[in-house]
């Protein structure tokens, strides 16, 4: 499992949202979608930011009390988040979430553009497959 490479994984066709993005469009769109984030992208494809739906909840529910719901992504955006590259080590990058207790899907980068995203289930789908087929090797075997 040690060989798998994060491009072998990742989710190539990635949804995005830019800055300028109204917040309650982007919720729409991950309620469509059934994503639970996105990252957020500049006019050069350069990702500035993620945004999830914890993000619009907690902005959301603090807004109200001020009565001062809506606005743009780039408002509500997280700036600090995990990049990875296609070619890193799904295994390291898996104890690197871990470690950091990071439950957000991560950006894949190369040359600082988005080439895809990597979220936990793709990771346990690495798992899953390398366990059915290590299973099924060792029936086959018997």
């Amino acid at each position: 499992m040690r060989s798998v490479k994060v491009s072998d994984y990742m989710t190539d066709y990635v949804l995005t949202f830019t800055p300028d993005t109204d917040l309650f469009k982007a919720i729409g769109t991950m309620l469509d979608r059934k994503i639970s984030g996105a990252p957020v992208v500049n006019s050069e494809g350069e990702v500035v930011g993620t945004l999830s739906e914890w993000d619009c909840l907690q902005r959301i529910l603090h807004g109200s009390y001020y009565e001062e719901v809506g606005g743009k992504v780039g408002d509500y955006m997280k700036t600090e988040f995990l990049s990875i590259g296609p070619n890193d080590d799904i295994v390291d990058v898996a104890e690197s979430m871990t470690t950091k207790n990071w439950h957000r899907s991560i950006p894949v980068l190369e040359n600082g553009k988005l080439v895809g995203i990597l979220s936990c289930p793709d990771i346990l789908k690495v798992i899953y497959d390398f366990d059915v087929h290590t299973a099924e090797g060792a029936h086959g075997r018997a």
